[in-house]
């Protein structure tokens, strides 16, 4: 993109800012909150770009200065000082507008379902997965968001074989996206009376939670049908049939929801988990046609794809995507320490979406 382009680009943005000003003056009602919220994300660009401007303007006034300055070396050093601050300072104002400008996807704002079922590895893959579900219900609580758990089918020793949980919360799926695929656990199983060390496995699917206007399913494409809710050992079965198990015609997907006493619980709980799921193959689809294909750098999120591993002996966690290893596996797993993990991953996104827009 050329410079005069991009100045364009700017002057438009900032003229729309006033435009919508302008327009918030005459609107009422529901306009109003419309506009306002179009205004709100504007402003905030707005800002950064006028950062950015004023210091080129400076920077190219001092410049001036300096070049004018003469035979008044006092004068002249001054304005040298002045310039060597103000230009340390443009390549940071640069990269937060560059960040501005990316497009932003507002999916990442929100709600999730997160699904976790043990991978191989047997009773230690099922405890292993109860890990990492404590592991992000204490995220999810020290950033303020709220858990409900959908689903939950237990191992004998407490462990999960499977689990469905909606996190709710302002940028939830934005922190949560890059956690999808496959966890790796090595320690020694507390079934394991060698002391030997096992590996095993969890897989993760974060899905964004999609709304009635986001995904309209047709009810002709649904089969629902209804069963008794089983449960470990004959412990708490229901007598009545209102587990709801929902296919998808047209997919192929099936989701199975028996944790409620209510069959129209069931059923609302699984039309969402349906719905998130047809959401998430809708934009997959479209991610890939505009891509070509292309894997990103950072990893996919297939379920397939292995993405950590969580070492007990070392006491360390390595994401393998980027290559960072953090020697504080107990913080990982309290949710305390699992930012540093997102915000790195979330850094080499940005840095590769930066190398494709240009300033």
């Amino acid at each position: 993109m050329s410079s005069s382009a991009f100045a364009r680009r700017l002057d438009a943005i900032l003229a729309r800012k006033r435009e919508l000003e302008e327009r918030m003056s005459r609107a009422s009602g529901a306009e109003v909150a419309r506009l306002a919220r179009e205004h709100a994300e504007l402003a905030e660009l707005a800002l950064v770009i006028e950062r950015w401007r004023a210091a080129l303007e400076e920077r190219d006034g001092l410049r001036e200065l300096v070049q004018s300055a003469g035979e008044d070396a006092e004068l002249r050093a001054l304005a040298e000082e002045e310039l060597r601050k103000v230009e340390a300072r443009l390549p940071e104002l640069e990269r937060e507008l560059k960040l501005a400008l990316l497009p932003r996807d507002a999916v990442e704002e929100k709600n999730v379902i997160l699904e976790l079922r043990a991978g191989t590895g047997g009773e230690e893959a099922a405890l292993f997965a109860a890990d990492l579900l404590r592991m992000y219900q204490r995220y999810a609580e020290r950033r303020g968001w709220q858990v409900e758990l959908l689903s939950l089918s237990e191992s004998d020793l407490g462990g999960v074989k499977e689990a469905i949980a909606r996190i709710q919360g302002r940028g939830a799926y934005g922190r949560l996206r890059f956690e999808g695929g496959v966890h790796r656990v090595q320690r020694v199983p507390v079934t394991e009376a060698g002391g030997r060390i096992h590996t095993s496995t969890a897989t993760v699917a974060v899905l964004p939670e999609a709304e009635e206007v986001d995904v309209r399913i047709d009810e002709k494409d649904l089969r629902v049908d209804v069963f008794r809710a089983s449960g470990a050992g004959g412990q708490h079965v229901n007598r009545t049939e209102s587990a709801v198990r929902i296919t998808h015609l047209p997919t192929g997907i099936t989701v199975s929801i028996q944790d409620e006493k209510s069959q129209h619980r069931n059923r609302a709980r699984a039309l969402q988990i349906l719905r998130a799921r047809l959401f998430e193959l809708e934009r997959r689809r479209r991610q890939a046609e505009r891509a070509g294909e292309r894997r990103e750098q950072i990893g996919s999120g297939e379920r397939s794809e292995r993405i950590r591993t969580y070492n007990f002996p070392q006491g360390r966690v390595t994401d393998h995507r980027i290559g960072l290893t953090l020697y504080r596996l107990s913080e990982v797993l309290a949710g305390e320490a699992l930012d540093e993990i997102i915000d790195a991953l979330i850094a080499e996104d940005q840095t590769r979406r930066l190398a494709q827009l240009e300033l």
